[in-house]
């Protein structure tokens, strides 16, 4: 296991211990996804940063586009384009943590957008994202009390 990775495990320890439950969707200063555009993961192919002219509210949180076809096509579906486990680490839920993510350390498995906390924990990520997908929907949402 890599230092960096260590690292991140020990925070997630440190998290859960002084942690209350947390929001249902990560978002850095009520943005989801630090501000970029969800639906850009899937036509982009990149993490592309959404405009604060075109922004929907859903679950909580405001989520921001780059465009307003995009903004269209996340309100007429959300479940579709929303990352899983509310936007946080995909590698922390499957740990039984909900910690932030970065929007350059993503995944699109089966139609689904995955985040991680940084690169180095998604290079751990890609070496078992089936088992780490099998577990993280054990543990979500019970993941945001830790």
């Amino acid at each position: 296991m890599n230092m960096r990775v260590t690292v991140f495990l020990a925070a997630l320890m440190l998290a859960g211990a002084a942690a209350a439950q947390k929001a249902e969707v990560f978002s850095d200063g009520g943005a989801a996804i630090r501000g970029y555009d969800p639906v850009a993961y899937f036509t982009e192919g990149k993490p592309v940063k959404g405009k604060p002219e075109f922004a929907h509210q859903w679950k909580g949180a405001t989520w921001r586009f780059a465009s307003a076809a995009n903004r269209d096509r996340f309100a007429a579906a959300p479940e579709q384009y929303a990352p899983q486990y509310g936007g946080y680490c995909a590698y922390g839920v499957a740990s039984g943590y909900a910690v932030k993510t970065e929007p350059d350390a993503w995944s699109v498995v089966d139609g689904k957008l995955y985040l991680n906390y940084d690169r180095s924990v998604q290079a751990s990520w890609v070496k078992d994202t089936l088992g780490y997908i099998r577990k993280a929907d054990a543990n979500w949402p019970r993941a945001l009390e830790r």
